[in-house]
Parts: structure tokens; sequence; C-alpha cells
């Protein structure tokens, strides 16, 4: 076996040393209670190892180091370019340690170590660096103002933010709330999902190494219903940035009115529609964005591109594409390095995703491909399933899914298409392929969404912000924009006597 076969990636996921513990005011701590809950691998079903399972007081605590690190300055009043250093630093030690955060999440959450080692770690380290080159560029502002007056407008930190993540990209998503919460110059408590918390210890002693302060970088895994709740309700913490479910969003928004109306900001549930028109440039670069839009990592995206509206002129031709191209994905162990779908999250999640199967077929979608558990494993592998014939008012169309089940759907015109891409409750990312720019303007204004990507989907990067429409949520992840939201304005007014 080579170098990248899944022998030796095995041996190396074999070899991995991991972090169980929480990771509180600099140091690695049990929980206040003892307790323990194990975290499973998806690819095999099994137990990992059982990492400290986090209650309010270990909360309480963390929250007590993230408020004295920030009272003190020692993150909050740094120079920027010190800041910027130790971001940059702690970036590139995520870089040096590609390999074991990779595994990590491939063996916590079933991500195929090629995406992994390509995309997740890489793009992490450019998010944290990122933010933290942008830490001495930001300027404050001097208002328009008389002669004899002066008026500064300043951005400072909120405080002590809580960041709660999800399990679908668990070092990914952590790495956008870490860039910017940190740039801005807040103390930061990260509650890892309870499916997926490895990734996020390591990052614990990464952080230290590159020099960011004791207290200023937490980590609590634990439950949602207890350590998030608990973060949600706690009066010290200023704010909470959230990534998960609309059902679990709303908790906190409730969390913030009976406590201290903390600062919430939310990136939640979708049901993407992605446009193919009769005049895509290329229905073969048009297919392959579709079924991979969907179908990467196993339909576990909260932008995945569920809902594909195709124009009916071509549909029976475009749908053979895109089935072609599903059938070829290689379902199997994450470890090996050519596989290119990984398991589902949990036993829990496949049999919701099996669920909603059942629902398109009882309620008359047309299943074209998949449909079942794929057999050899005793993890939580299923295939890639694709249904035709699908309408709105169906359960498959207007729910999020989260797993690989592409629903399709038919337009006569652009009109049609855009009405059926913005009746649903989500409005978070979206797409459509058309050589028209004045059809791709339009679309772009039409649509009810976030994201709006044209002859692509999901393409951009750091720069740009992500964040949804209607019950996606609201606030921006990425850009310049994130960095803001972790601040709070204070003008002063001067008054000048000659």
């Amino acid at each position: 076996m080579n170098e990248n076969g899944s022998v030796s990636w095995a041996k190396k996921a074999a070899a991995l040393s991991l972090r169980t513990d929480a990771f509180i005011g600099g140091r690695a701590v049990a929980a206040a209670s003892g307790k323990r809950f194990p975290t499973i691998n998806p690819t095999t079903g099994k137990p990992i190892i059982e990492v400290a399972e986090c209650d309010g007081e270990d909360v309480n605590r963390a929250v007590a180091a993230a408020r004295a690190a920030f009272d003190k300055g020692v993150w909050s009043k740094m120079a920027p370019d010190d800041r910027r250093k130790r971001m940059i630093r702690f970036a590139d030690l995520i870089e040096a340690n590609l390999e074991e955060l990779a595994l990590l999440d491939t063996i916590d959450a079933g991500k195929p170590i090629s995406s992994a080692i390509v995309m997740d770690v890489p793009k992490s380290a450019r998010t944290i660096r990122w933010c933290g080159e942008a830490i001495d560029k930001l300027y404050d502002e001097i208002a328009p103002t008389a002669p004899n007056a002066l008026s500064l407008i300043r951005r400072e930190p909120l405080g002590v933010v809580a960041a709660i993540v999800p399990w679908n990209y668990p070092l990914f998503m952590t790495s956008w709330k870490i860039g910017p919460i940190l740039a801005a110059g807040n103390s930061i408590i990260i509650k890892p999902a309870e499916q997926s918390p490895l990734s996020a210890l390591r990052l614990g002693e990464l952080a230290m190494e590159a020099g960011i302060p004791e207290g200023v970088f937490n980590v609590v895994p634990g439950y949602g219903e207890t350590a998030g709740r608990a973060l949600g309700l706690h009066m010290d913490v200023d704010a909470i940035a959230f990534t998960g479910s609309t059902e679990v969003g709303k908790l906190f928004m409730i969390y913030s009115g009976q406590s201290n109306m903390k600062r919430v900001t939310l990136e939640c549930g979708g049901k993407s529609p992605l446009i193919i028109l009769a005049d895509a440039p290329d229905l073969d670069a048009a297919a392959r964005s579709a079924a991979w839009g969907l179908f990467h990592n196993s339909g576990q995206s909260c932008d995945a591109a569920a809902r594909l509206i195709v124009e009916r002129s071509i549909k029976e031709e475009f749908v053979e594409r895109v089935l072609k191209l599903t059938a070829a994905y290689k379902v199997g162990d994450p470890l090996d390095a050519e596989t290119e779908l990984g398991p589902v999250i949990s036993d829990t999640q496949m049999e919701r995703i099996q669920g909603y199967i059942e629902k398109g077929s009882a309620e008359g979608a047309t299943l074209k491909l998949g449909g079942n558990r794929v057999a050899g494993y005793d993890g939580y592998f299923l295939e890639p399933t694709v249904f035709d014939h699908v309408t709105n008012d169906m359960t498959i169309a207007k729910e999020e899914i989260f797993g690989p089940v592409l629903s399709i759907l038919e337009a006569v015109d652009l009109d049609q298409a855009i009405k059926i891409a913005n009746d649903t409750d989500y409005g978070l990312a979206s797409g459509i392929w058309t050589r028209d720019i004045n059809k791709a303007i339009a679309a772009s204004k039409a649509l009810v969404a976030g994201v709006v990507s044209i002859n692509n989907y999901a393409d951009g990067d750091i720069t740009t912000p992500f964040g949804g429409f209607k019950r996606s949520g609201f606030g921006r992840d990425k850009s310049l924009h994130a960095i803001e939201k972790y601040s709070d304005l204070k003008s002063t007014w001067i008054k000048l006597h000659a």
C-alpha cells in the first residue's frame, strides 16, 4: 500500500495522541463532575475515546477565565501588531500539524482524509491567518464635525464570546469563529459538537503554543442541553456565535432574552436551490457542480444544493448527466485516500435521512438512484440518493435533510425557477447556470439568499461574507464583516476650546 493508501492512514490514525480533557485557563482539566462521554467513530459505529463532559460548573470556570483575561487586557489591549503575529503563528502551527488535525476530523466525523488534507485544514489555517493579518489594518473613524469639535468612532471588543460549532466541518467551522472573534480582541469559549470534539481540543494546545495568553482561548466539550444551554444563559457571556440547526438557533435567541440580552449571531439551516437553464455555458460543468454541490461531505453541508431546479427543455438530458456522475462516487472508508463520500455522522442521523427517503417515495417522487444503506460496513453509510419529479410541497423539498439526498424539480423558464427557488423558509445559498448576463444579474437580485453563485456552486473564499436570510439566520461569517460583528462602536465627542 502506498503512502496515501488506506493502510498507511489507518496506521497513522491508530497512533494519534488524543486530547480528551476540557481546555480552560490555559490548561487541560477534567470536568468538575468527573463525567465523561464517548465520541463515536461513524465509520465503525464504535467509541473512539471518552471526553470530558462539561456542564454548568465547567462553563462557569471557562467564563471566569475568559473574563479575567479580557479584563486584564492580556489580549484585548495587546498591541495590534503583536496580536497579528500570534494569530499568524497559530495558523502556521495548524499547517505544521496538518496530518494530525485532518485525521482527527476523519475518525471523529467521518470526513474523507483526501478532503480534510486538501480543504479543511489548509482553509482553516488560511482563515485564521487572514483574520490575523487584518488586525493591524482596521482603522477607527473620525466623524465630520464643525471646527470646534472632534468626534472619534472606535470599535471595541465585546468581551467574552462563546462559539457553538457544528459537527459537519469540525475544524473548518471552528476556524470561521476563532479568526474574527480573536481578531476583534475578544476572549473565546468554544463548545464543539458532542459528536466531534477532538480537533477543537487539540486547538487549545496550539493556541497556547502560538502565544495566545491563558484564559483567552477555552474549549468546553459537552452536550448542547447542558454546556450549550449554560453558555446561552450565562450572565457574563457577551455574545453567542452559533452554527447549527434552526431549531437550536431559536433556543439561543430565547436564552439571550432570559439572561443579559447577549448578542446572538446565527448561521442555521438551508434548503438551497441551484437553477440550471437551457443556455448554461457548459452542461457537463453544471452537472458536476450540481452533483458535488449536494453530495460533497455526504450531503452534510448547510449550503448544500439540495433542490436542483432544471429548465424543462433540457431536464431529461441533464438529469442523466447528474445520475451518471452520482453513481460514480466512491463511498467508503474515509481513511482510504480514494474515498469521495464517507459515512453520515451517527446512527440517529442515518435513521432520520432514511425516514426522509421513505417519505419521498410515499409522497410521489421518483427514486432514480440509491436510497439504501451501503452494505459491508458497521458504520453509518448511505448510498447517494436522487429523487426526480419532486414538487415544492413535498417533505423532501421543504425540510432540511442534511444527508446525501438530492431533489430534482422542473421549471418552464427562469421566472418559474426563481419562484420555486424562493418558495422555502430558508435563504442561505443559491445558484444559477446561464450564459445570459442579464438573466444572471436578474436572478442574483431576485433570489432570496445570502449567497448567490453564478456558473458555479458555493465557490468563494475568506474574503466574502457567508450567511443567510429568513430562517437560515443572521450575521455573517468570513470577511471583514465577521470581525465587525464581534465588536461594538463607541462614539466620543470632544468639545474644543480656543
